[in-house]
């Protein structure tokens, strides 16, 4: 089985990676923490026109879908950029509709997720969280309950996340949509969406992390010299630069699988959160030590980065959960 990227692939990266270094993604990012989404809202429509969201919808729905490994591999770019907004949940809810057949509902709202008119965010509290991320700035809040899915006619108050961009809120009430078994199975397969393209953004994440972190133990000097040139430093970046690398075709293997329907689809799905989650942690640790007391301050941008890196490693699948997943026979 081939892990490696093909030349679209990487190009296809590469694009998403030049998009958003122009976006200035630390204003979006404080601006969204701040409540206000607008400029979100407008680097989602920019993200919908590179494809990013159609990879997750069929073709006779608008969309260029489902691809699995070009999903990774958008997601580890926004992951790099620390892209905010229920990104994750959109294209979740994306597959759960898809699977549920074509309905009313899956007519309705596939080719606005695809198109990046609609923002939505997906809700599992069986399978993931009570709490739906970002439903005050969602367009519709999918709810999964059991065997029944419904859209939520609202939500209580935002709570605080460690991550300030990451709101939640309970949603409530709402019209139950359908109900049975295949709902159960859809949901399913939409946690292994979320759980795929999110430990793809915390490899990106990680790989980011890594990177500002380097740069800065180049440029950081104790008696007249550069702290990356101290063995304990460099040991410390090493680590978390073999942890980024053994992740990633785990990632690359897991989005395979899910792509080909492979029996253990899930089970691969869960190595590669488990290992990209626990990487990106790494290198978010690694991050605050090396950079000092500086990490810790909400001015640096670096922060930003560091405070996803734990909601992201028990999104859709905690450490635990992803390693009992595995070990499953």
């Amino acid at each position: 089985m081939r892990f490696l990227l093909d030349d679209e692939q990487r190009e296809f990266g590469r694009t998403l990676d030049s998009l958003l270094e122009a976006a200035g993604t630390p204003a979006v990012v404080r601006a969204w923490a701040a409540g206000d989404t607008a400029p979100g809202r407008a680097l989602w429509a920019r993200l919908a026109e590179a494809g990013v969201f159609a990879l997750a919808v069929p073709g006779q729905h608008d969309g260029l879908g489902p691809l699995p490994v070009e999903l990774a591999v958008a997601f580890c770019e926004l992951g790099r950029h620390a892209v905010p907004g229920p990104l994750v949940e959109t294209v979740a809810a994306a597959a759960l509709l898809d699977r549920l057949g074509d309905g009313d509902v899956t007519r309705t709202w596939l080719p606005q997720i695809a198109s990046g008119k609609a923002v939505v965010s997906l809700c599992a509290p069986g399978v993931s969280s009570p709490y739906a991320l970002d439903a005050d700035a969602s367009d519709a809040v999918f709810v999964i309950d059991g065997d029944s899915l419904r859209v939520a006619e609202g939500h209580g108050p935002v709570q605080p996340s460690l991550d300030p961009a990451r709101r939640l809120a309970r949603p409530h009430g709402g019209t139950v949509l359908t109900r049975g078994p295949e709902v159960i199975a859809a949901a399913v397969h939409a946690a292994d969406v979320a759980a795929l393209a999110t430990a793809a953004q915390a490899l990106g994440l990680g790989h980011a992390l890594l990177a500002r972190t380097v740069d800065y133990a180049r440029q950081r000097t104790q008696f007249g010299v550069a702290i990356g040139s101290f063995q304990a430093v460099k040991h410390r970046l090493a680590d978390t630069f073999i942890a980024l690398e053994f992740a990633q075709p785990l990632l690359h293997a897991a989005a395979l699988a899910l792509a080909t329907a492979h029996p253990a689809a899930g089970r691969e799905i869960a190595a590669a959160k488990v290992s990209a989650g626990e990487a990106a942690y790494a290198a978010a640790r690694t991050a605050l030590q090396l950079h000092g007391a500086v990490g810790y301050t909400e001015e640096l941008d670096l922060s930003l980065w560091i405070r996803k890196a734990r909601p992201l490693r028990n999104a859709w699948g905690t450490p635990s959960a992803c390693r009992a997943r595995v070990l499953v026979p």
